[in-house]
């Protein structure tokens, strides 16, 4: 059984690391033909298009692998085609209606962009809220169902479409706006590809839509505060995508122009590369969460507390190992990737926020696999409040680090809160010790990869620098959680292993 965890966790991992390595080389791209003001418009795009995806679908997939692990755990094989057929209905109830009230009643909404062409270019994308929402909850099908190997070669394959569709469209752009344009459309084939896809194989693998009555409370029910807390993340960053720029402007003297492209280069390029951690925890999470939820409804008690502590040290690791890297590299990532100074040094001065993000990921993950969905959402309102509240405070003296502030702020009080919960409710997981020493062991790491960069600066051209001092750095740090015993080489010995 935990051989077959290791090896589904490895499998989904390694097909989402392909899959973020193209994403990163596709917005290297993409931030190199359409420019900094371009991709704005485009990441402005997809933040408003986020929202309705996020309160059409986010939580409903989870909803959905985990009550197909309960009806597993308690035996209801009828019950699992009645929790996806409640899915698809939940998540059609919402999408057909918003996705007609978003096409006619544009002028409404056409405040939240910075002009007109850029509301036409988000109409690209209403086709996309209503098939990628079916094609989420066939993917919480696969989760429930542990599918992962499907699942896995449509998200690749998704990107995949994603990416040489928006590389021809893009070469025909002759404006910011046309590229912009270019590069929705290329995301809605790729949405038409994955709907296509999962929907056939679910029928091919004898899924089938049922009467969905029997589990459409349920579902409902359970899905509505994960929903709720993921659709107020898409919100937020839409908020933040429509008043920061215009609060650059007024509090730092900068123009729209300006503001615009300042905003492209943090959100755009900066943070996509400080969120790599999560594409390493999402793949682990979506292998456990139905592994835990199965073993919480079933009572195995010691089972879960294993998979609790296992997971939690997990994202703990990742972000350890990758911190020193970010800290050592940032700088000269920006520059050789993005052509953008500002956006390596903002990786740079940031990277620590990457271990209270990892830990409020997967916390979060843990707490509702065990039914604590209204408590985290709790958790994450306070998280977006102090955001907001140092980003309104902290612009004038600041600039755009009062985003990215506010930002590790709001991880730091949902990492603080989700593990107090998890404590109390679990008082029998241990990892303090172990997340004391990984501090140490980063703090180390970043002092040794700032003193072993520096002997190569001007002397090896910057992706040589990268790769060297990269693999350096983690194995410094890798070779610590092996000399102070925090890791062993049994998962891999389990990996690799025929039983």
């Amino acid at each position: 059984m935990k051989s077959n965890i290791y090896k589904s966790a490895a499998q989904v991992t390694v097909f989402s690391t392909i899959e973020k390595i193209l994403s990163f080389v596709y917005r290297i791209i993409l931030s190199r033909s359409i420019g900094a003001e371009g991709l704005g418009i485009y990441q402005i795009c997809l933040s408003v298009f986020a929202v309705f995806l996020t309160a059409a679908s986010s939580g409903i997939p989870v909803t959905v692998s985990r009550l197909i692990a309960k009806n597993t755990a308690t035996g209801n094989a009828k019950g699992k085609h009645a929790v996806v057929s409640s899915g698809v209905l939940l998540t059609l109830l919402f999408t057909i209606p918003a996705a007609l009230v978003l096409f006619f009643a544009r002028d409404l909404y056409s405040f939240l962009f910075p002009d007109r062409d850029c509301v036409d270019i988000f109409l690209w994308l209403l086709p996309g809220l209503i098939l990628t929402s079916i094609y989420a909850i066939m993917r919480g099908s696969f989760w429930g169902n542990k599918q992962f190997l499907p699942y896995s070669i449509i998200e690749l394959a998704e990107n995949a479409v994603m990416v040489a569709c928006g590389c021809v469209l893009i070469s025909f752009a002759t404006t910011a706006k046309n590229g912009a344009r270019a590069a929705i459309i290329a995301v809605l084939i790729s949405y038409i590809f994955s709907f296509a896809v999962s929907l056939g194989w679910y029928f091919i693998k004898g899924g089938k839509f049922v009467n969905p009555k029997s589990q459409f409370k349920p579902v409902a029910k359970a899905s509505l505060p994960i929903t709720a807390m993921r659709t107020s993340t898409s919100l937020l960053n839409s908020c933040v995508a429509m008043f920061l720029p215009a609060l650059l402007s007024r509090a730092c003297g900068y123009s729209s122009s300006e503001a615009l492209a300042l905003y492209g280069t943090v959100l755009g390029m900066s943070v996509p590369m400080l969120f790599i951690p999560n594409s390493l925890i999402g793949s682990i999470a979506v292998v456990v969460a139905p592994e835990m939820s199965e073993n919480f409804y079933a009572k195995r008690t010691e089972l879960l507390r294993r998979d609790i502590e296992r997971t939690l040290k997990s994202a703990v690791a990742i972000a350890t190992v990758l911190i020193p890297v970010m800290f050592t590299l940032g700088e000269d990532i920006g520059k050789l990737f993005y052509a953008s100074e500002l956006s390596g040094v903002v990786i740079r001065r940031f990277s620590f926020m990457m271990l209270p993000m990892c830990i409020s990921m997967i916390t979060t993950t843990i707490l509702n696999s065990l039914n604590y969905e209204v408590r985290t959402l709790i958790y994450f309102f306070a998280g977006a409040v102090a955001m907001i509240a140092i980003i309104l405070i902290f612009t004038g003296l600041l600039g755009i680090n009062a985003y990215m502030v506010g930002l590790t702020m709001s991880f730091v009080i949902t990492a603080a809160l989700n593990l107090h919960l998890l404590k109390k409710n679990c008082p029998d997981i241990n990892y303090f010790g172990y997340l004391v020493k990984s501090v140490l062991i980063c703090a180390f790491a970043c002092a040794f990869g700032h003193l072993f960069g520096t002997l190569f600066d001007g002397i090896l051209p910057a992706v040589w620098k990268i790769v060297l001092c990269g693999g350096v750095v983690s194995a410094f740090a890798i070779i610590a959680f092996y000399g102070m015993e925090m890791v062993s080489a049994r998962p891999f010995k389990k990996l690799f292993s025929r039983g």
